[in-house]
């Protein structure tokens, strides 16, 4: 588990010539119990690596979609605690694939840094995603994380200048997050113009880390296209906009994992 399951995740991806895959999905979405067999499905299907994303009342990171999602969760009565249960529950039932919790800083600091850390990794999470945790101001939780063989993910974006993706690459462990468009997540059909040199300016600065394309990343062929650049693609919100109404989420999330693994 941790950062050598995450290392493991690329090297074998790259082996095989492709992007890691790099599902999100709403912890506690549409429902506590429907999450976790969602969550299972998804890893069956063929994904990499898992993000999973914590409800919060603010997400200033998250579009439409998945602002929906985590409204209804909340609803749902889902909390810190419950979601570290949901990813428990999924290592007990045999999903082996590396977790990362995507969470934001206020419920992070209300819960204890510490605490959040460690009872994550003992829920089975091997790496932390804190969007508006700024590098500079991440070295105690950077500590705590490598104490506990967890990566803790830092992002770039299309304004970052030279001196902030090197802070960035400084920071990460198990890959920097290249946020590909200035906006927030929600499915796009298009991949952002000029991804190619945004990312080969990233890379230049990474040190050798994996770098890793979300916001906007919908379709098979864009995990494709990817491919060609980056080291894994995230997908969010073309999930679970595809998972809405649905009279089987399970089965509809699976399938579109299958078609962009089979990309």
């Amino acid at each position: 588990m941790g950062l050598n399951a995450i290392d493991h995740a690329f090297a074998k991806a790259r082996s095989e010539h492709r992007p890691a895959l790099m599902p999100f999905w709403t912890l506690g979405y549409p429902t506590i119990e429907t999450s976790v067999q969602i969550i299972k499905a998804i890893a069956t299907a063929g994904a990499d690596m898992i993000e999973l994303g914590i409800p919060f009342s603010d997400p200033l990171a998250d579009g439409v979609v998945v602002q929906k999602a985590s409204q209804i969760a909340l609803e749902n009565g889902i909390t810190m605690r419950k979601g570290m249960e949901i990813a428990a529950r999924v290592r007990a039932e045999g999903v082996t694939v590396p977790l990362f919790a995507m969470g934001y800083l206020n419920p992070l600091i209300a819960y204890g840094e510490q605490g959040y850390v460690e009872d994550w990794c003992k829920a089975g999470v091997d790496g932390l995603i804190v969007p508006d945790l700024p590098p500079e101001e991440s070295g105690e939780l950077g500590e705590l994380c490598a104490q506990n063989n967890m990566a803790l993910v830092q992002f770039a974006a299309p304004t970052s200048t030279a001196a902030r993706l090197e802070l960035a690459a400084n920071y990460a462990s198990g890959f920097i997050y290249v946020v590909q468009v200035t906006g927030v997540t929600g499915a796009r059909d298009t991949l952002a113009a000029g991804l190619r040199e945004y990312v080969e300016r990233v890379k230049a600065k990474a040190e050798g880390k994996p770098v890793v394309v979300g916001f906007g990343v919908s379709t098979a062929a864009h995990v494709r296209e990817i491919g060609n650049l980056a080291d894994g693609a995230i997908v969010a919100s073309a999930l679970l906009r595809a998972s809405f109404d649905a009279a089987d989420p399970v089965q509809v999330v699976s399938e579109h994992v299958r078609q962009l693994r089979g990309a």
